[in-house]
């Protein structure tokens, strides 16, 4: 009976992580349902952007003081959570502060006194970001596209912050008082909890038993808060603490708008203006595997992965959305709903998968039953939502691929645009006017 507590940790540790590794192979799986697609190029960039935007968070503090607490939070949340390496050790082998016989008095103590400070910048940058979130009214915090879900989602994940950051402090001023009374060994500093909850326990004068309930109380709730909010994550938006090292590696690293080309139709265009070719000639061995189903996307199955790996790391943080310009002027595109949609119907797709082993018809797509053409048709391809994305996600490739689905698919292109192509064609140029007077420009003078 001795090993109980040790026995019952290691089946939360190993229930808690094994969870976790479903979610991700399952999040893994939905990705690898979009096209291949090769972004291997580059690699000393990639780990370069990755380092910078990712781990750096150089993209947040374009934004000072949201940046500084942010980083805050992220630095501090995740720097603290390296003492679950203390935890996982001390919960199997029933010690005490492991890492203290590892570092040694001097080096630990720093480190204890360190993860304390962190701590504290973790509250005040959770407690800030509820204010504002709640009651500051930020615009593109307050929209309607977050209502339900999404504002609760982002309040949870401040409150559960916040509930850890107070079992830490709970369970350090607890062992710092058992330490002072010889109790415990005199292991760590605890410069935050030794002028905040220690002079609250020695006023009251709690006796040791009770120090130990909450010292210990603490520590489980510290230890299984961290495995909840870890599978908690599959679920949130804040994915992206994980899934943004992998999206700014795989981030499109050409000019921001490009448009790339199918290769498919570039070589119906050469064959076309081949004197020499045989227009009924069946295909080279090999050119028919390029050829794809379909232009464009109509559904996430064709989207490319790393669009899909967008969609699941979008912070909807809404930065995008607040400097989109049809946004901003009325219209009802929202580049963050745009990647919000796209999860929504992968997930959706996911759970098909799930159920029925593979994906049966569900008559739904993407197109329509999530994102509408007036959406589509809305955006400018001004590429300030790329720009602004704190994690270098790129919405607008998804609604150049779903245009291109509608225009080359389906003829479904607004009448102005079909206008100005049949002009193209017609005559060379977007205007209405005959060939021969192209260059008459040139005369006015």
């Amino acid at each position: 009976m001795q090993y109980i507590d040790n026995i019952i940790f290691l089946i939360l540790l190993v229930a808690g992580f094994g969870l976790f590794a479903k979610s991700l192979q399952k999040i893994y799986r939905n990705i690898k349902l979009g096209r291949e697609i090769d972004r291997s190029d580059r690699k000393s960039e990639r780990w370069e952007t990755m380092a910078r935007v990712a781990m750096g968070q150089s993209k947040m503090v374009k934004r000072p003081v949201a940046g500084i607490l942010h980083l805050f939070v992220y630095v501090g949340f995740v720097i603290i959570n390296i003492e679950l390496i203390e935890i996982i050790v001390d919960g199997i082998f029933g010690t005490h502060r492991f890492l203290a016989s590892i570092f040694g008095h001097g080096f630990y103590n720093f480190f204890t006194a360190t993860l304390e400070i962190l701590a504290l910048l973790v509250v005040i940058g959770v407690v800030v970001f509820f204010i504002r979130r709640n009651f500051y009214g930020v615009k593109r915090l307050t929209m309607k596209e977050l209502f339900g879900w999404p504002k609760n989602d982002a309040n949870w994940i401040l409150i559960i912050e916040f509930a850890l950051m107070m079992a830490f402090f709970s369970m350090n001023s607890a062992d710092y008082v058992l330490q002072m009374r010889g109790v415990l060994a005199e292991h760590g500093s605890f410069p935050i909890s030794e002028i905040t909850l220690v002079p609250f326990l020695e006023v009251f004068s709690f006796d040791n038993g009770f120090l130990m309930f909450i010292e210990k109380g603490a520590w489980w709730f510290h230890f299984v808060g961290i495995l909840f909010f870890m599978n908690y994550l599959y679920y949130s938006k804040h994915l992206h603490i994980i899934l943004a090292f992998p999206s700014t590696w795989f981030a499109n690293l050409d000019k921001k708008g490009k448009f790339n080309n199918l290769d498919s139709v570039t070589k119906e265009i050469k064959l076309m203006m081949d004197p020499n070719a045989d227009p009924y000639a069946a295909p080279a061995e090999g050119d028919a595997a390029d050829v794809p189903s379909k232009f464009g996307a109509e559904d996430v199955f064709d989207l490319n992965q790393v669009q899909l790996l967008n969609a699941y790391s979008c912070t909807e943080c809404g930065r995008c959305t607040s400097v989109c310009p049809a946004n901003i002027t009325g219209k009802k595109l929202s580049p963050r709903l745009i990647l919000m949609k796209t999860r929504d119907r992968l997930e959706e797709v996911g759970r098909n998968i799930d159920k029925n082993g593979k994906f049966e018809d569900d008559g739904k797509k993407l197109l329509n039953d999530y994102i509408s053409k007036e959406e589509l048709w809305a955006c400018t391809t001004c590429n300030a939502c790329t720009e602004a994305c704190p994690v270098l996600l790129d919405p607008l490739s998804i609604i150049f691929e779903m245009r291109r689905f509608l225009v080359m698919e389906q003829s479904a292109a607004p009448q102005e645009l079909n206008l100005m192509m049949t002009n193209v064609e017609n005559n060379a140029a977007p205007w209405q006017y005959n060939q021969a007077d192209r260059l008459n420009w040139a005369n006015e003078n």
